[in-house]
Order: C-alpha cells, then structure tokens, then sequence
C-alpha cells in the first residue's frame, strides 16, 4: 500500500511538474510575442513621427532598403536591417536609417535617424535603450526634447567638426551629470549622416528604390 502511494503521489508530482512547465513555457512565449509587438508598434510610431504621413504619398512601413553590408558595422546593425524610404510623387525624399550607438553608459542606444534628400536630419528617435533614469533617459522625447535639437542639422550645419557635446567643444547640449549619453547619440548620428552622404547616389536612385528583397549577403557599389 505505501509502495502504490508513493507512485501514486510520485506521477502526481510530475504531471503537475509537467503542466507547470507547459504554462510557464506558453506564458514565456505569450509574453515574448506581446514585447515584440509592442516594440514593432513604437518603432512605428517613431517612424511617422520623423516622416509624417502628409509629407509623403507611400507606404513607408514596406518601402525599404536592406542596410549595405559594408555599412552595418560602421551602423552596429545586422543583416536583416532595412533602410525605410519616403516618397512624394515616386522620387525618394527622404530615408529612416537604423543604427545603435554602442557607447552608452548603460549599453546600447537603439535609434532611428530620418535623413532628408539634401543629406539634413529629418528627425532622431531612440527605439530602446538602458541608460539611467532621470540623467541619460533624457535622449527620449517623452521625458526631454533634447533629441529634437537634431532637426535640420547636416554635415555643414554644424561643420564636422562641431557634431560632439559643448563639453567637447562642440555644438551639442549635455545633460547635467551625464555627458557619456548624449555624446554616444550625437556621434552616431553623425555617423549615419556621414555613411548616407557617402551613398547619397545609390540610396535615392531608382535602382535602390526598386530594391526591396531581403539583403543576401552580397554588396554591390
């Protein structure tokens, strides 16, 4: 009798062990799917905030570009990365570069930058980031407007060599004790401008236009 009670007892505990397991496991994945939409909706969200619908006539959720493989290190990007294009009347306006700032002072800066045609700053958001509350949290637009201070910046607007916090001698506010941020984000911004100034003809020709497959690993000047 005590044999049969304790299998008995044993198989309860592990089907309970199993069906645990099985709710954790569908939560997790529940959870997951629920993180990546919401992250999916604020990029979108980001996007017509940079190029608003009335300034464009196409969808630019599925008007894209892959990242060109020999710019996704200089962006920190992999290679499912994809440049979102605007158009007015079928000319490409402007683009939305993804890029990641690598030197924040909690880890990874998550942007998205829109450059303009004549290579200025269309606008700048953080899709994600680590950086500490109430110092370097100020790069996000919901907590201060710091990040607008891109708009209509280029690499002659200020000169090259003013693209670093005013703490560095340049152009750029810092946040009062916390420089590390705000000179992580402005020196990849700078980077994006710089990488699309140097594919200026190839990123709003008709040939990249028409490119809209997944990037295959092959890099064509």
């Amino acid at each position: 009798m005590l044999g049969q009670s304790i299998s008995k007892n044993s198989l309860l505990l592990a089907a309970f062990a199993l069906a645990t397991a099985g709710t954790l496991a569908l939560t997790n994945l529940g959870t997951k799917d629920r993180i990546a939409a919401a992250e999916r909706a604020a990029q979108q969200r980001a996007l017509f905030e940079i190029i608003p619908l009335q300034t464009h006539d196409n969808d630019l959720l599925t008007d894209i570009t892959p990242v060109p493989l020999a710019a996704q290190e200089t962006l920190h990007v992999g290679s499912a990365a994809t440049i979102h294009r605007a158009r007015l009347n079928g000319e490409i306006t402007a683009l939305i570069v993804p890029t990641v700032a690598r030197d924040g002072y909690s880890g990874d800066i998550e942007l998205i930058v829109g450059v303009n045609r004549d290579g200025s700053v269309a606008g700048v958001r953080v899709i994600k980031h680590k950086e500490t509350p109430g110092l370097g949290d100020k790069i996000d637009l919901k907590k201060n407007p710091w990040i607008l201070s891109f708009n209509g910046k280029s690499l002659q607007l200020p000169f090259s060599d003013a693209w670093k916090v005013k703490k560095d001698g340049g152009e750029f506010d810092q946040f009062a004790g916390a420089t590390i941020t705000p000179r992580a984000v402005v020196g990849q911004v700078k980077r994006v401008l710089e990488f699309v100034a140097a594919n200026q003809a190839q990123l709003f020709s008709d040939t990249a236009a028409n490119n809209t497959q997944p990037h295959t690993g092959e890099h064509h000047e």
